[in-house]
């Protein structure tokens, strides 16, 4: 099954230089020039949100490209033709685009390729919680709580609950990763390939699900009527989005519809799930392989459809295609948009259909009023979070419009290294469609918009926050069912 990488600082390609400095060279305008060139082709094949940036975004791409132009004309030195490239993808406003500039390994682990099998969990990745500087939070201490910091606030007599959530997924957990590297019994310093490291991921990502679990269990045990959960400044993380979403409701949520790039890659992706399902179909009976051999089909078709080309060139132009750009995929969940985890549990090919399988989450742990907190700087899969709440009318958005970068890089994406600057240009190969058919990456609009400054301190802005929470509380509960409150 292959995977999305949907964190903003997720897919990142550091490239590694270990050569000696070389001397200063004479600025050479015309390699830059031919670098552009090769990132305007990248765009114009391979950039999954095109047609959002030619004919939704404010800046337009075909635009923001012979701007980019004029500035590497104008440029003086190598530093200025980096900040134009680094100005377009600024304008672009797309978080999945960024160019990694070539560094210098600094330290004798990155020389020698060393590697720690937590090395990608840092706990500076976490955004720091936003509501725990509200007026009168109180705090709760409990074990898991330097997982998910949580706590109360009182809102008109009413207590309401706070969990926040740093990132999506245990990445920014090295705690969690040491404790499953020991619980694997794995050696110091041993090899770790692929499939070791996705067991130390699962088994970190499981214990992060449960300490969810236990500080919305918390919450209630406090009283909490209502609940709200502040992924402010979330940068995003992994598929855990779609679980944890549905630890927070009684309804069943329908996730998102994805569309992809055609091309190699995609064809690849999908030609490897019509294989995992056809293994999976020969394994099972009745009804369920009767399921899995008609997804594997539609994966087969939809495969063919990546490897149809549809040609970009109309689009920079500023006009539409006579093909359509994107290829329609299954869902940010997998072949499944919805499903029953319990009737899934027992199932091996459970996560092959239903990719919220790999969590050990359970549905509608809290089922009482829901708020999301967001801002300007949740981005990536946590935006996916909010999304599906919000298109399920599960929950009320409040806050910020969020940061907008929609869907990632499948598997890593193919990173695009520049020939002459040696920078790596990363562009998403996929696209979330909201309910309504809108493209993720143009943000998550709250329900309740806050004016929250970037500015401003933490106190501030929670204060600002609590102080629209009467209202949030009276909007949520009237729009909740009556058996659900």
């Amino acid at each position: 099954m292959f995977r999305f990488c949907m964190m903003f600082i997720c897919g990142i390609v550091i490239v590694i230089s270990t050569a000696a400095p070389a001397a200063a060279e004479a600025f050479d305008k015309s390699a830059w020039l031919e670098d552009l060139a090769q990132v305007r082709q990248a765009f114009a094949t391979r950039y999954a949100n095109l047609e959002w940036a030619q004919f939704d975004n404010a800046n337009h791409l075909s635009d923001l490209l012979d701007k980019t132009r004029a500035r590497i004309d104008r440029a003086g030195s190598d530093a200025d033709a980096r900040a134009a490239f680094d100005r377009l993808t600024q304008r672009l406003g797309d978080g999945h685009v960024h160019f990694d500039w070539p560094v210098a390994a600094t330290s004798a682990a990155e020389r020698s390729g060393a590697a720690d099998p937590c090395r990608n969990f840092n706990a500076s990745q976490a955004a720091s919680p936003l509501m725990v500087n509200a007026p009168g939070y109180k705090p709760l201490e409990t074990p898991q709580s330097a997982i998910f910091p949580a706590g109360t606030l009182t809102i008109d007599g009413r207590t309401v609950g706070v969990i926040s959530i740093g990132l999506i997924g245990a990445g920014a957990r090295p705690e969690l990763c040491r404790q499953a590297v020991a619980a694997l019994h794995l050696a110091a310093g041993s090899p770790c390939d692929d499939g070791c490291q996705d067991r130390i991921d699962r088994l970190a990502n499981a214990r992060y699900t449960e300490a969810f679990a236990a500080q919305i269990m918390a919450v209630k045990a406090a009283g909490a009527t209502a609940l709200l959960v502040d992924i402010a400044g979330n940068g995003g993380g992994n598929e855990w989005a779609d679980a944890a979403a549905r630890m927070l409701t009684s309804k069943r949520l329908v996730s998102e519809r994805m569309a992809f790039v055609r091309g190699a890659q995609w064809t690849k992706n999908l030609l490897a799930l019509e294989a995992t399902l056809r293994r999976d179909a020969e394994g099972a009976t009745g009804s369920d392989r009767t399921m899995l051999r008609s997804f594997a089909d539609q994966a087969h078709a939809k495969a063919m459809v990546a490897a149809t080309p549809c040609g970009s060139e109309p689009l920079l132009l500023g006009n539409k295609p006579n093909c359509t750009w994107l290829g329609a995929g299954f869902f940010v969940s997998g072949p499944l948009a919805a499903a029953d985890p319990k009737a899934l549990k027992d199932k091996p090919w459970a996560e092959d259909v239903f990719i919220p399988m790999k969590y050990p989450y359970e549905e509608g742990v809290w089922r009482g009023p829901l708020i999301v907190l967001i801002d300007g700087d949740t981005v990536s899969s946590a935006e996916e979070f909010a999304a599906v709440l919000q298109d399920n009318h599960a929950a009320l958005i409040i806050g910020t419009v969020s940061a907008g970068a929609g869907c990632g890089h499948t598997d890593g994406g193919e990173p695009i290294k520049l020939r002459h600057s040696g920078a790596t240009l990363a562009i998403p190969d996929c696209v979330y469609l909201r309910a309504d058919g809108t493209n993720e990456v143009r943000g998550i609009v709250p329900d309740l918009l806050i004016g929250l400054r970037p500015s401003d301190s933490a106190r501030r802005r929670s204060a600002d926050v609590a102080g629209r929470l009467p209202e949030a509380l009276q909007r949520v509960s009237a729009a909740l069912p009556e058996r659900a409150r």
